[in-house]
């Protein structure tokens, strides 16, 4: 018998292409500033330096194709595209040579960013938490597996906002790659099956308003719509 004194609530589970299983979600990991572009447009050094992580509920996933509500508390909602990893083995400190073998497969995800709240608390060197971490901040695609779709490494990594291109990058562009990003993830915590990581966005950053219709495209992946809803 529980003691629970509510029911717990249970963890997020995302489809997985082809499959009549779920993925269960532990937790949501984020790697900020990956692409040099996209560093240069937020006025960083465009260099590779030290990965900059953050973190997302597990509850701020929301599955895609579909509807993405306007959050609260901003006028400046922006869209980033990000290549998703959805890991099945975990670990401290594991080599970059055998992190890929922890991926059961990649996503299309939307890292989701209330830029006014976050550039609020930057301004004043405190944490920009609430500029990432809301309902709906984390929209995200099927998982296609690995086995089925490789390691994607080099491909077209795209985002059209009402039929106009916003953002198109490489993901041959990304600073660090998947491998690498596991494996300095893993030096700071224990990861583990069910993990997510977003893999950071390109150029092209912008802000989305209420109706507007996105498709975001990752070679390897397919293409996902979604809309932005009050």
């Amino acid at each position: 018998m529980s003691n629970d004194l509510f029911p717990a609530p249970q963890p997020p589970r995302l489809a997985i292409a082809g499959v009549d299983a779920v993925f269960p979600v532990h937790r949501v990991y984020c790697i900020g500033r990956n692409y040099a572009e996209h560093a240069r447009e937020m006025g960083a050094p465009a260099e590779k330096g030290t990965p900059v992580f953050f973190l997302k509920p597990a509850d701020s996933l929301t599955p895609l194709p579909g509807a993405i509500p306007y959050p609260p508390g901003t006028a400046d909602l922006h869209h980033e595209i990000e290549l998703v990893a959805a890991l099945h083995r975990g670990g401290r400190d594991i080599d970059p040579g055998q992190a890929l073998d922890c991926v059961y497969g990649y996503a299309i995800g939307l890292d989701l960013t209330r830029r006014d709240l976050q550039a609020a608390a930057k301004a004043k060197s405190l944490p920009w938490d609430t500029g990432k971490s809301f309902e709906a901040a984390a929209p995200i695609g099927p998982i296609h597996r690995a086995e089925d779709v490789g390691h994607p490494s080099r491909g077209a990594i795209e985002l059209d906002v009402n039929g106009e291109t916003r953002q198109r990058g490489d993901l041959s562009d990304q600073l660090f790659p998947v491998a690498e990003i596991i494996a300095a993830l893993s030096r700071l915590y224990t990861l583990a099956p069910g993990d997510l990581v977003f893999t950071g966005t390109p150029a092209g950053v912008g802000a989305l308003s209420i109706g507007d219709r996105l498709q975001a495209r990752i070679a390897g992946l397919g293409s996902l719509d979604a809309d932005v809803t009050a």
